[in-house]
């Protein structure tokens, strides 16, 4: 039995020990959900927040460095508009543009697919 897919208290066992040839699955503990082990701390809201609030710092550190070191100014056009911006900036809006295209696509696909459930329901 794997170390994965031991019950509580099988943990006292031993790994040299194997489970014997004649045991059939019935005679197998099943673990039937997550189990309360000691030492185990549950993931919470809190947790979460507190680990989107560590990445989101991170990636702003990120952004102030790629702006930092990306200040040449380059020379833009786009559908009749010309303008000179930095190169971060640039890039930056292009990024963004591409978030708010996906955004959109993506959220008319679910809106479409919510749609066909509750037609199938009713």
């Amino acid at each position: 039995m794997s170390v994965l897919h031991r019950p509580n208290g099988a943990h006292a066992q031993s790994v040299a020990e194997p489970v014997a040839a004649s045991a059939t699955p019935e005679d197998q503990p099943v673990s039937t959900g997550p189990s309360h082990r000691p030492g185990i701390v549950r993931r919470t809201r809190a947790g979460a927040a507190w680990v989107a609030t560590c990445v989101s710092a991170s990636v702003f550190v990120a952004l102030v460095a790629f702006i930092a070191q990306n200040t040449r100014r380059i020379e833009v056009s786009f559908l009749g508009w010309h303008g000179s911006v930095p190169l971060a900036v640039a890039l930056l809006i292009a990024a963004l543009a591409g978030m708010v295209l996906v955004l959109v696509l993506g959220t008319t696909r679910i809106t479409q697919l919510r749609r066909a459930v509750r037609r199938n329901r009713g």
